[in-house]
């Protein structure tokens, strides 16, 4: 490796409303425990081990809490979210600030869960080195393990050692199509991605980023997020380079990203059941812990997942609902309709209550 600095860039500015009621506007879902002590921004960080410096982006009303829970990460805020493309824009142009154009950022959301860190810590590490050697923006692409239509996917072109090209990435599709991305080896995007940062500013300056990259190097921040619309990095800047690259991921790993992924991440009783006793954790970084045993009752109903961080919750002929109680909020949904939290959150954000 190079004498050049690995970054590990940590996106936790996100809500993550699918996680709705436990994930609220004031209590994003990294802030949450959902599969031990650790919050998912905690356990985040613990495995940007293999980076010399850690920085965390988020927005200003979490910053507070955010250095409560890393603070041993340093914190960029960008002043108002806009997705990750001006996120992501902002945060690598600090870093190559501090720590120099030739700097590798390595992006990782807060919200992952990972299995087999010593692989995933080599993974990234190569992902790195193709990024500083082979001069290109790479993306992490994970190899599947069932055709999932609430992912978006990536088809590797010409294999090269240790990467292949990046040849087009894929919208969420829905099951038949997901079936055939598998069939025919397209990889999950995972939204991790790793380059230099010169190569990065180069190719967001030629994106519709493009106002918020030179008003940045003006020294106008404000300015420059005023000037571009919300948008993705996917859109912004990987779909439109020419050369990226993508790395594959080989580990178990699983994107929090609505409440049915439970099922896939915590053991179940003999009718499929998984209930997870909720932790909160307030703005000291104090959680209270609940029990399985006494969170749930199930009566000839299988399938479910039940989550509550104190309320006892009761099952009976009921199959494949997704049930969560916590604070003064309920929510019910079938387990396969999941991703539908988000239209709950959207009405309740109308209403201003969420």
């Amino acid at each position: 490796m190079t004498s050049a600095p690995v970054v590990a860039l940590v996106l936790a500015g996100g809500t993550g409303s699918r996680l709705y009621p436990a994930s609220r506007s004031t209590r994003p879902k990294q802030f949450l425990p959902l599969l031990g002590e650790e919050t998912l921004l905690e356990r985040t960080v613990d495995r940007a081990s293999f980076a010399d410096h850690v920085v965390v982006s988020t927005r200003p009303e979490l910053e507070a809490d955010v250095r409560d829970l890393v603070p041993g990460a340093e914190v960029v805020v960008e002043p108002v979210g806009k997705d990750t493309g001006p996120a992501l824009a902002y945060a690598t142009h600090c870093i190559g600030e501090r720590y120099g154009d030739d700097a590798v950022v390595v992006v990782l959301p807060s919200d992952h869960t990972v299995g087999d860190v010593g692989r995933f810590t080599e993974t990234l590490e190569r992902g790195a080195e193709v990024a500083r050697a082979a001069d290109r923006l790479v993306a992490f692409g994970v190899d599947p393990t069932r055709p999932e239509t609430g992912y978006g996917y990536i088809e590797p072109g010409r294999e090269h050692d240790g990467f292949a090209d990046l040849d087009a990435f894929h919208e969420k599709p829905d099951a038949e199509t997901a079936a055939r991305y598998i069939e025919a080896g397209y990889l999950w995007n995972a939204g991790m991605f790793a380059w230099r940062v010169e190569t990065f500013r180069a190719a967001a300056d030629d994106s519709p980023l493009a106002p918020l990259v030179r008003a940045l190097d003006d020294g106008d921040v404000a300015g420059g997020f005023d000037a571009v619309e919300p948008t993705s990095v996917d859109y912004a800047v990987m779909e439109r380079v020419s050369d990226a690259a993508v790395v594959p991921l080989e580990v178990p790993w699983d994107d929090l990203g609505s409440w049915d992924a439970l099922a896939r991440l915590l053991p179940a009783d003999d009718d499929g059941n998984v209930v997870h006793a909720g932790t909160d954790v307030g703005e000291a970084g104090h959680e209270t812990d609940g029990s399985e045993a006494d969170a749930a009752l199930f009566v000839d109903s299988g399938d479910n997942v039940v989550v509550s961080d104190g309320p006892h919750v009761s099952l009976a002929g009921v199959d494949g609902l997704a049930v969560v109680a916590w604070d003064d909020r309920v929510l019910v949904v079938p387990k396969a309709s999941a991703q539908r939290v988000r239209d709950v959150v959207s009405m309740l954000k109308q209403q201003g209550r969420f």
